[in-house]
């Protein structure tokens, strides 16, 4: 079987599948592409999750392109509700499921882009299975109809990007929000410490209650509301817990198929797993272009899927990852950061600031002198441009 005679088949349909399924068609008008997804497969972008109490916006608001019309205009034959079971790479074939029925589909190509899990800890308590966890619109509309109308109190477990961008959201909102960490301070994994104690107070000064230095232990059902217990011994009365303490790459389909997985599935310069004509991309991958991490963020998808169109349409396309600056979507304190490399040795270095109540600029210096990733706060996040030129990648 040659790579071309059968169709790309695309599993998942969030920003990674539709991304190459729309690259892909720039090049190629004809060739069937089928897309398998859990849920409908409706398009929407996904950092919108964390911004839209602030916003009034529904879960039906924030669906972009409906999933029918994302299929006609791409071409692409959409299993939607059907979950992805089993991948013979020697037969090149996926088994799939809908309701009870199974069939097999046979690929030229396969691209995996089954996204990542929320982590989930283990806590106590006869409301423990009421923890939400917001990863996809399905589980937005979940958490949005459990939560209803403010005014109503929100436990967030993990001060990370996600756990400080939906508290920030939330307290907009009209929510009061008490956010736990065992850290010492906000988003202490990706900001140097002045950051985090700016961001500390800039949402502290909205409303946010912090519980630094503790965990969840255990959820209680009272009287209609929720009594989290703090590992201080602290107890706070809830209306709902989200749980955003980190994701986890969805390897369990690869993994099953014999494919090379750590913290992600492996895939090479050109996104190829160790399965020929079987790729991968976005949340799930493990990229050997940006020295084996996992790279969660929508800029990555987009230099990833057009790299990757180019190479299932024939022309083998190293993905080159650029510098990609993050924006952390907390109003209260706009955040824009590039993170250095895993293990880079070296320290954060700030520039002097005219006026704190404009934020700040940091710089994280290697041990050879040379600019690895920065920090930009509040108005200085206009410096984006610039500081991203003076990175050596």
């Amino acid at each position: 079987m040659t790579a071309t005679s059968h169709p790309l088949v695309i599993v998942g349909a969030g920003l990674a599948g539709w991304t190459v399924a729309r690259e892909f068609r720039k090049l190629d008008a004809s060739r069937p592409i089928e897309m398998v997804t859990l849920d409908n497969g409706d398009f929407y972008a996904k950092p919108t999750l964390s911004n839209a109490y602030a916003q009034k916006r529904t879960p039906e608001q924030l669906v972009t392109t409906p999933a029918q019309k994302m299929a006609e205009t791409l071409g692409v034959e959409l299993h939607a509700r059907t979950q992805a079971l089993a991948i013979n790479t020697q037969a090149q074939t996926l088994t799939i499921r809908h309701g009870e029925i199974e069939q097999t589909v046979s690929y030229g190509q396969l691209v995996l882009a089954t996204g990542a899990h929320p982590i989930r800890v283990p806590i106590e308590g006869d409301a423990a299975n009421q923890v939400c966890s917001v990863n996809n619109l399905p589980d937005f509309a979940k958490f949005h109809a459990a939560l209803g109308p403010a005014p109503k109190t929100v436990l967030v477990v993990g001060a990370g990007l996600i756990g400080c961008e939906f508290a920030n959201d939330l307290v907009l909102g009209g929510y009061t929000v008490h956010v736990v960490d065992p850290a010492a301070t906000a988003l202490s994994a990706l900001l140097p410490s002045q950051a985090s104690a700016q961001l500390r107070d800039a949402l502290q000064g909205l409303g946010v209650v912090w519980h630094f230095g503790t965990t969840l232990q255990s959820l209680t059902l009272r009287e209609g509301r929720m009594e989290a217990r703090l590992a201080t011994g602290e107890v706070v009365s809830v209306d709902l817990v989200i749980s955003a303490i980190g994701l986890r790459a969805d390897t369990f389909l690869a993994q099953h198929a014999g494919l090379a997985c750590e913290r992600g599935i492996v895939v090479s310069n050109t996104l190829q797993t160790s399965a020929e004509y079987v790729y991968a991309l976005g949340d799930c991958a493990q990229y050997a272009s940006a020295q084996s991490r996992t790279l969660p963020y929508v800029m990555p998808i987009m230099n990833a899927a057009r790299a990757l169109a180019a190479t299932l349409h024939g022309a083998p396309t190293p993905v080159v990852f650029p510098v990609m600056p993050v924006s952390v979507k907390t109003p209260a304190l706009p955040i824009v950061l590039v993170s250095p490399p895993p293990t880079t040795e070296g320290q954060w270095t700030a520039e002097p600031a005219v006026d704190e109540m404009l934020g700040g600029v940091w710089r994280f210096v290697d041990v050879h002198g040379n600019a690895r990733g920065f920090v930009l706060t509040g108005k200085h996040t206009s410096r984006r441009m610039e500081l991203s030129k003076e990175i050596v990648l």
